[in-house]
């Protein structure tokens, strides 16, 4: 199980990284809305190009910053009656969830998305608006989030299953996580590896520069 959590961890600092990097696009994507629109009134100049350029860059954020908000518990949720189960009642609706609705329902957008991304691309399609951009580099978008999704899907379910068996300490509910101690960004959080307990091999203690 140790091994999984390291994974876990692995996984959970990639999406985080992920999505504070595409979150940034939010505010390219203001600049360029407000450019296109000083340029048209001002100057009666436009372009499909920066408008769909809008589009795409939303679209990169809602998709790519999807598997990041599910690792910060920050997804859609009916808490009315969630909140009066017992913690071992909500893991385990937890883990149904993950395993019956979240992977498969992600694992099958990957293998649809993937030939309507493919179709797109063997046929180079475009903008059907005039000067507007290629199609199917947007369209790739969606297998490639729901991939990333389906793999931050796995982490949270190791983390699921590690609260239940006893191997990632649970602690009060919080504000945050509703199946372990929350952290300050309220999401689970894998803490740090006995890494001599990992690899097998003995880890040096930190010297003190203190005498008694």
């Amino acid at each position: 199980m140790r091994e999984l959590l390291a994974l876990s961890r692995l996984i959970d600092t990639f999406t985080r990284k992920l999505g504070q990097s595409v979150a940034w696009l939010i505010v390219v994507a203001a600049v360029i809305s407000a450019g296109n629109a000083l340029s048209r009134k001002l100057f009666d100049l436009s372009s499909n190009t920066w408008l769909e350029l809008q589009w795409w860059l939303f679209s990169a954020v809602f998709l790519l910053a999807a598997p990041w908000t599910l690792a910060l518990n920050e997804h859609i949720r009916i808490d009315i009656l969630n909140e009066r189960f017992p913690r071992w009642l909500r893991n385990a609706i937890e883990i149904v969830g993950h395993v019956f609705f979240l992977l498969p329902t992600a694992g099958l957008i990957v293998w649809t998305s993937w030939s309507f991304f493919t179709t797109s691309y063997d046929q180079n399609e475009q903008s059907s608006n005039f000067g507007g951009l290629p199609q199917w580099p947007v369209k790739f978008l969606i297998p490639l989030a729901f991939s990333i999704l389906f793999v931050q899907g796995i982490s949270e379910l190791i983390k699921r299953i590690a609260i239940m068996t006893g191997d990632l300490p649970e602690g009060g509910t919080g504000a945050g996580h509703p199946a372990a101690a929350p952290s300050r960004s309220g999401h689970l959080q894998v803490p740090d590896l006995d890494v001599a307990a990992i690899t097998g091999k003995p880890s040096r203690a930190p010297s003190s520069g203190q005498s008694s």
